[in-house]
């Protein structure tokens, strides 16, 4: 085997590696701790999507003023919203005081290639409904248009005959 042959081939390994790599981005999703329930529902709703895409997401609770003092309010939040969310991603970090903010990491139970696939083939099918769904309705507004178009036979009557200028 000569050396230009061994040296290609290596490369061509090289770029395969690299193309099967992903990397894992880390999302921020910051809450407050009076957050509204609409809100919360909001914010998991990211989260999922997040983790579905197969990325981690680190939750940031942000205290202010004497909402400091009471930080097992968002240890109780953080793990609602990790049980909330726990059929798509599992907690990495526990909940941790950092100064004025509370953190806490969720890793995606789907590695970032699977979720591309997944992503991928849910996406050919919302497609491929949407075509189906476009066909039908040309299919349907083609019959209108033929209906509408169909010349119609006029019914000759006793009057069709007469000469509109005779008066009886």
């Amino acid at each position: 085997m000569d050396y230009g042959k061994f040296k290609y081939e290596a490369a061509q390994k090289a770029r395969d590696a690299r193309k099967n790599q992903t990397n894992t981005i880390t999302k921020e999703m910051k809450l407050r701790l009076k957050i509204d329930q609409h809100d919360y529902e909001t914010k998991k709703g990211h989260v999922v999507r997040f983790l579905k895409g197969g990325d981690k997401v680190k939750i940031t609770i942000m205290f202010r003023g004497r909402e400091q003092s009471r930080p097992e309010l968002g240890i109780d939040l953080l793990r609602r919203l990790a049980e909330d969310v726990a059929e798509y991603g599992y907690v990495e970090s526990s909940p941790k005081q950092d100064g004025r903010n509370m953190l806490m990491v969720l890793g995606p139970t789907k590695k970032k290639t699977e979720a591309k696939v997944e992503q991928a083939a849910d996406r050919d099918r919302r497609i491929a409904e949407r075509s189906a769904k476009a066909e039908a309705e040309r299919s349907e507004e083609a019959q209108l248009r033929a209906a509408v178009n169909k010349p119609t036979k006029k019914k000759r009557g006793p009057a069709d005959n007469m000469d509109p200028d005779v008066d009886l």
